[in-house]
């Protein structure tokens, strides 16, 4: 009898872990299925007030009771009761900017007065301004360098004026046109093909997309002591933020994918930024950058920043990486929580 009621008491302990760990999966799957809904409908943003952590103490999270007060909801007014805001004026343009003046002569019939038949005079002009733009003219800019030689000592020959240092010797373009390229490109964003094809369009200039490639690389070479410069500094000081952004890259090796690469970020916050292209994610990129930096780092949790700069680097946490865990926990939990006390805390230390 003893043995049977030992085993019915198993029993029990048995399922009622069981019960208990179904509870838990159930949880977690309702607080992961309320983030997704957060997610999909809800502000993206991780800032939360003191005043959102009180609503969210009291929010129980979704129920079938919130989902029939949001069907029921009534749908905003019409445009027409809605109030109109006040209009803030007309904008006025810059008084900078150089003032064309272009005069619109009156009709025919307004020169003859209705009455006598006689001509009307000029009293004045009613004014307006409209901001007006003229299309980028490329010229050939013919460049005539000056000769000189004595007429009494034909033995010391012929000299010319010096021509100017140019980004790229014996260049069929110009510095500007060179300049302008980078710019539009890392700039405004302009890839280079679509300048190549926009310079074909409006101006019937038929620069190849190749050709282009090789200004911007010259300017990169060019730019290579700067970004060695602005790296000693970053090294030499005793902060530093490091993050690590995938780009796409084509390889041209057939197969019609790109390969992903990396473009790492070095940096502090207000201060200088480094980027450093490399085609892996590996420790290496780091380790080379960082080199005998003995500052406190800051990152990820990435596992290629351990083991990398000096001997006395400290290594320390990203806040963003781990607060955004707390704002999905509290956002999820209902009632007050850990990461309840937690954001507040941090919201505290800003203020």
């Amino acid at each position: 009898m003893a043995a049977v009621i030992a085993q019915l008491e198993e029993q029990v302990r048995s399922q009622k872990k069981e019960l208990e760990y179904a509870r838990l999966k159930i949880q977690v799957l309702e607080e992961r299925l309320r983030l997704q809904r957060i997610k999909k409908y809800g502000s993206g943003s991780k800032k939360l007030s003191s005043l959102q952590l009180e609503l969210l103490d009291q929010e129980p999270g979704v129920s079938r009771q919130e989902v029939i007060a949001e069907s029921e909801r009534q749908a905003p007014p019409p445009a027409s009761v809605r109030k109109k805001r006040q209009h803030p004026g007309r904008q006025t343009l810059p008084a900078n900017l150089p003032r064309v003046e272009r005069v619109i002569a009156c009709t025919p019939e307004q020169c003859v007065c209705g009455h006598c038949g006689r001509d009307t005079s000029v009293i004045g002009y009613e004014v307006s301004e409209v901001l007006d733009v003229e299309p980028a003219r490329y010229f050939v800019a013919v460049i005539q360098r000056e000769k000189r030689a004595c007429k009494t000592c034909p033995k010391q020959g012929v000299t010319a004026a010096p021509l100017a240092v140019r980004i790229i010797e014996k260049s069929l373009v110009s510095d500007r046109v060179i300049i302008d390229t980078v710019v539009n490109k890392y700039a405004d964003h302009s890839p280079l093909y679509r300048q190549s094809v926009a310079l074909l369009r409006d101006a019937g200039i038929d620069i190849s997309r190749a050709t282009m490639c090789g200004w911007v690389m010259t300017i990169g070479e060019m730019m290579m002591p700067v970004a060695g410069a602005m790296r000693s500094q970053l090294v030499a000081g005793n902060y530093m933020q490091v993050d690590e952004t995938p780009v796409d890259v084509q390889t041209h090796d057939g197969s019609g994918t790109n390969h992903q690469a990396y473009l790492w970020q070095y940096g502090t916050p207000g201060g200088m930024a480094v980027f450093d292209f490399r085609m892996s994610r590996k420790r290496e990129g780091p380790l080379n950058f960082l080199g005998d930096f003995e500052g406190l780092l800051q990152t990820d949790g990435y596992a290629a920043y351990d083991r990398v700069g000096g001997a006395n680097l400290v290594h320390a946490a990203c806040w963003s990486h781990a607060r955004r865990y707390y704002v999905d926990a509290v956002k999820t939990v209902p009632g007050r929580s850990p990461a309840h006390c937690m954001l507040a805390y941090t919201l505290m230390k800003r203020s």
